[in-house]
């Protein structure tokens, strides 16, 4: 349905006004057109008109690019169904009539040229990779439903100032190659990443490179200096997401607004004991390398419950032990360790006493520390205050409650911030699922994030 043209109004701290266009006093048509702004109070946002059948027909859609069957969702990166659901992806931007390209490293990026092209675009978009046996909504939301947004800001007539592009990230799971965010890191310009490719392997031992070729990037040559974005690139990036906690569907609250991301790191762990006989090798005289991996698994819930804060959090989420029989002592034991938080400093402070304890148990139980690797080790990013004030603002216009709340999962917005000013806007999500295909946003509540997502791109667009 087409609505007739609409333009928005904003006015809000250092923003822009931004106004609905009607049949206007030439004069004032001509004051716009010289200054580049609209003067003209606004029509009510609510009018905005979200197509939500077909865009949960596209989220449907999409999630049957799976190598395992419904209601889970399996697609990873550079494989068959990852290439045939990017197909899909910018099909759809064509449709939208977004000029489409893509990097080196399969970053797709859909744009819709403002009036004012030469400045910097805002910029918008997730990830649709997904883990093994998870869900359809997480990413996609970012995707999907940023084109339809570009669909209602069309539909609704609205002219953008600065251009308007959606990206589609590559690789924002680890899952094949052991790299979180891969694709916006390197635009970010991680230059120890691009070197570091040169010898990644996944778990079949096939190269990174090897693989990005045959899904078809890659052609040149391994220097991925192209795919790197100069700071500045985009005067903002908003990236819409399923919340992937309790929280608002809890509270009853319709939009969460993002102030932080919580700084990840990642650990690998090894040691090494003497194995042996599980009845012939008496308990004084044994060096068993998983229970030195259990104490530290134990080690580290308790120097994330020392930190004091709700925000500081621990995992290991892989424990492995060789040679892995019922009747053997393990000789070898492997973990990997995830903690986060929005303090850094807080987050370091229990790296080193994870470390410490590694050493002393290693002593203790008379194995050895083989590795004690920090993978990554990122900084946390704060939103943009600018964007968080047009965020409030549109939910206000929007009459949708809202929530500020910090992000504990990592997003691409969060290397993005490296790029740009960055804000998140979440929806709620059945019970916090995510990662499994329980995962469920309802057609209303998604609506509901791409109307918010629409017009907070209306109000920077212009700013």
């Amino acid at each position: 349905m087409f609505l007739k043209p609409l333009l928005w109004f904003f006015l809000l701290s250092s923003l822009p006004a931004i106004l609905s266009y009607n049949e206007a006093d030439p004069t004032v048509t001509t004051m716009e057109q010289f200054s580049g702004y609209p003067t003209h109070e606004p029509e009510s946002a609510s009018s905005f008109s979200v197509d939500t059948q077909g865009l949960q027909k596209q989220i449907d859609e999409l999630s049957s690019f799976s190598d395992t069957p419904s209601p889970s969702v399996t697609r990873v990166l550079y494989s068959e169904m990852d290439v045939v659901a990017r197909r899909y992806v910018k099909n759809l931007m064509g449709l939208s009539g977004l000029s489409v390209r893509e990097d080196a490293v399969g970053n797709i990026f859909g744009r819709w040229d403002g009036s004012e092209p030469e400045l910097s675009a805002v910029a918008t978009g997730s990830h649709i990779d997904a883990i093994p046996y998870s869900g359809k909504y997480d990413g996609v939301v970012g995707v999907l439903g940023a084109i339809e947004a570009i669909n209602v800001l069309r539909r609704s007539g609205f002219k953008p100032r600065r251009s308007l592009e959606v990206i589609l990230f590559t690789s924002e799971e680890p899952t094949r190659f052991g790299i979180s965010c891969l694709g916006s890191r390197l635009l970010a310009g991680n230059e120890a990443l691009m070197k570091s490719l040169e010898t990644v392997v996944d778990s079949q031992n096939i190269p990174f490179f090897d693989a990005a070729r045959a899904a078809g990037y890659a052609n040149e040559e391994d220097d991925l200096s192209s795919v790197f974005l100069k700071k500045g690139s985009y005067s903002a990036f908003v990236e819409l997401h399923i919340e992937q906690g309790p929280i608002l569907e809890e509270e009853g609250i319709s939009i969460g607004i993002v102030t932080a991301i919580a700084a990840p790191a990642s650990i690998k762990v090894d040691f090494e004991g003497n194995g042996g006989h599980a009845g012939a090798v008496l308990m004084p005289n044994r060096n068993d390398a998983g229970l030195a991996a259990a104490e530290l698994a134990l080690a580290v819930e308790k120097h994330v419950l020392e930190s004091g804060s709700i925000d500081t959090v621990g995992t290991v989420g892989i424990l492995e032990l060789h040679p892995g029989a019922i009747n053997s002592i393990p000789s070898k034991s492997h973990l990997e360790i995830d903690t986060r938080d929005i303090d850094e400093m807080r987050r370091n402070t229990v790296i080193e006493k994870i470390h410490q304890s590694a050493i002393t148990i290693s002593k203790n139980r008379r194995v050895r520390l083989s590795e004690f690797k920090i993978i990554n080790q990122d900084p946390p990013a704060l939103s943009d205050k600018s964007i968080i004030k047009a965020m409030q603002a549109s939910s206000q216009e929007l009459n949708l409650s809202h929530k500020l709340m910090i992000s504990r999962a990592y997003h691409d917005s969060l290397f993005m911030a490296r790029i740009s000013p960055m804000a998140m806007i979440f929806i709620p999500c059945y019970k916090g699922y995510s990662h499994k295909p329980e995962e469920y946003s309802s057609p209303e509540d998604i609506a509901n994030g791409v109307k918010m997502l629409a017009l907070t791109l209306s109000k920077l667009s212009l700013y």
